[in-house]
């Protein structure tokens, strides 16, 4: 298998063939599943949805307390214009533009703007360290980078002279504060359109190809530098037409850009769905994951909504806060109506009917809940980045909002299984999108073994990593995930561990670390992290962080305890406190985290599964603490180096 480049044809060679007169086509006799959707790029399949709705609305953003609008067709003029100023400010052919900022019509024009230069578009989280942005555009090669303010400006200011292919700098959001060689505002980016004919567009259009890359997602990763994984055109438009295939959405669908842009399933779903499925998207304010968000749920009133996990819990958390204000005949109906929710969406799962009292509860509690939530014209609710906790999945069912699991990676283009609405099951990550193939690598007696994809969906590779690249990809051009799973007998998918992540303890027992926390955060609830120890120790272990405030400017978790923990706390001991310092003081808080984690030991399978110690941490683990990744994925490595003495108090005076 050969490596590619960002300028060369994507390495799925089995799909790909190039004809005589040098087009680029999929190979005849594959899969009809895999070659139904035409190979064309992204720029063709704008075009098209430009050209059968131009009216229709494509953008909404609120902006002084008015929404501004774009059609499709104002979308694609500006995107054209940015095309041609980003070439008239150097941007050349397979170079990258960086993308640094909140969710905006903006980010949007630059994104496909840069694709339709001929150039590659990439975001980079608006977390990254000046360093960490360092690092992305010289990866990337990038001519031009568009910030949102001047506090990511200042940023690209810093390492500006370490990046010597870089042009321009351009700040969607204000204007600059003082004057900066080579930096410009939205206003002045635009006017760089100016006499760029059409015909330069049209011969930068000639070097595009499907199978070439498009866009560059940068994996967050727990150690070292980040990979970029190559996604082609090709990957990103089948992979999205599969998607509206799988889950049925179609023109009058409505979605909410929040998540991060730099995450491959926020670019999916908010960027490349509407591309070929001609939806509206609105925008949240920046503060959307601090509050906001609801206030834009209820405006837009979304068909599908997709969080991570996260964005699930914190809502929960919300909503169980509210609810214990109410009176007890209204806490009386909830909790009946919740019953018979979650009743009868078990029931609707194995094919029966809903239970009686199902219409009344509706009335009463449901219906009044998806108003509230901005969720009452929603068909789909989903979650992905990371698996959702069962007792979160479980809470939503209870008011009739099923989350629906969805199952994929960078490295292929996003999903690959997908529950969807009517057919789902809980605790699994769906069933495979049409087209897609999937093997269990060396099972195990009970199925288990690692998952591996492949499909239009799978990646180009590894900028500039052709050791990582072949490493990813087997001799059949399988995707490596690095998960375990299995099928059950209805071909849904259930992930059981992580190669990378499993423990071996001293006597050769294999763990998967992640069921086990997860059992720990279900008992005791005002855990906000769990991270299990036990590599090559004789005995497991656990470091526990609590959910806390998080401060709104720095997103540093604070040392004041989150109400819901403060109850809980209370409830359980009697106790009055505030903050971590006290719970962690706190015998009482100890004693009552250590009854949750005898009743997590009682499900142990095997004396080796069993918790024999736990630490409370001084501070939650956050992205700006080093522990979490941009989608809030525990780097392990990080956290067990940070917090090594604690790790190694553990097993002080025990003979290891």
């Amino acid at each position: 298998m050969k490596f590619h480049g960002p300028d060369e044809l994507a390495p799925a060679d089995s799909l790909w063939t190039t004809a005589p007169d040098g087009a680029v086509r999929l190979r005849s006799g594959d899969d009809p599943s895999t070659t139904g959707i035409p190979a064309e790029s992204v720029v063709t399949w704008f075009n098209k949805t430009v050209d059968r709705d131009p009216s229709k609305e494509a953008l909404k953003i609120k902006r002084d307390g008015k929404w501004l609008t774009w059609t499709y067709l104002q979308y694609y003029e500006a995107v054209r214009t940015a095309a041609k100023a980003f070439i008239n400010l150097g941007l050349e052919p397979f170079h990258a533009v960086g993308i640094a900022g909140f969710n905006s019509p903006e980010w949007f024009i630059s994104d496909i703007g840069a694709i339709y230069a001929g150039g590659i578009a990439v975001g980079i989280y608006t977390t990254n360290s000046p360093e960490a942005c360092l690092f992305n555009a010289v990866d990337s090669r990038a001519n031009i980078i568009v910030v949102e303010d001047d506090k990511q400006l200042q940023k690209i200011l810093q390492i500006r002279d370490q990046l010597p292919l870089l042009k321009a700098i351009i700040q969607y959001i204000g204007t600059p504060v003082q004057k900066y060689d080579n930096v410009y505002s939205w206003e002045e980016f635009m006017a760089k359109a100016r006499g760029v004919p059409d015909s330069v567009l049209t011969e930068r259009h000639k070097l595009i190809s499907p199978n070439k890359c498009c866009t560059i997602i940068y994996t967050s990763g727990t150690t070292g530098n980040p990979k970029g994984a190559m996604l082609s055109h090709d990957n990103l438009i089948w992979t999205s037409k599969m998607a509206q295939e799988s889950v049925g959405l179609n023109k009058d669908d409505v979605f909410i850009s929040y998540l991060p842009l730099s995450h491959v399933a926020a670019q999916m779903t908010d960027l490349y769905l509407p591309i070929t499925t001609g939806g509206t998207i609105y925008f949240a304010q920046p503060d959307a994951l601090k509050g906001t968000l609801v206030d834009t749920l209820k405006e837009a009133r979304p068909t599908a909504m997709i969080g991570v996990p996260r964005v699930w819990e914190k809502i929960m958390e919300k909503m169980r806060a509210l609810s214990r204000q109410n009176g007890a005949v209204k806490q009386w109906i909830a909790k009946w109506a919740k019953d018979v929710g979650l009743r009868g969406n078990l029931a609707r799962m194995k094919g029966d009917g809903v239970p009686f009292g199902w219409t009344m509860a509706n009335a009463l509690v449901f219906k009044k809940v998806r108003q509230a939530l901005g969720l009452d014209r929603c068909r789909i609710t989903a979650s992905g980045a990371a698996p959702l906790m069962p007792q979160t999945q479980e809470f939503f069912l209870s008011l009739d909002i099923p989350i629906l699991d969805i199952y994929g990676m960078s490295e292929s283009s996003a999903p690959h299984t997908v529950n969807k609405p009517g057919a789902f099951k809980l605790g699994s990550a769906g069933r495979e999108m049409p087209g897609c193939k999937t093997k269990i690598a060396k099972p195990d007696a009970d199925g288990n073994g690692e998952i591996c994809m492949y499909g239009r969906h799978v990646f180009m590779g590894y900028l500039g990593l052709e050791e990582k690249t072949l490493e990813a990809l087997d001799e059949e051009g399988y995707l490596r995930t690095g998960d375990v799973g299995k099928f059950d007998e209805d071909g849904y998918l259930f992930i059981t561990g992580r190669l990378k992540e499993l423990i071996i303890t001293a006597g050769g027992e294999n763990i998967p670390p992640v069921a086990i926390e997860d059992h720990v955060k279900a008992e005791i609830p005002i855990v906000s992290h769990a991270m299990l120890i036990g590599d090559k120790r004789k005995f497991l272990s656990i470091m526990l962080t609590l959910k806390t405030e998080i401060d709104l400017n720095s997103g540093e978790p604070s040392n004041k305890l989150l109400k819901s923990t403060q109850d809980w706390i209370k409830e359980l001991t009697g106790e009055t406190m505030t903050t971590v310092e006290e719970a962690r003081k706190s015998e009482a808080v100890k004693q009552a985290i250590q009854k949750g984690m005898e009743r997590v030991n009682k499900k142990a399978t095997s004396r080796a599964q069993v918790v024999q110690k736990f630490e409370i941490l001084p501070v939650d683990f956050s992205i700006p603490g080093g522990e979490l990744g941009p989608t809030m994925k525990l780097k392990r490595p990080v956290a067990a180096k940070k917090y090594s003495d604690v790790i190694e108090g553990f097993y002080v005076g025990t003979d290891e």
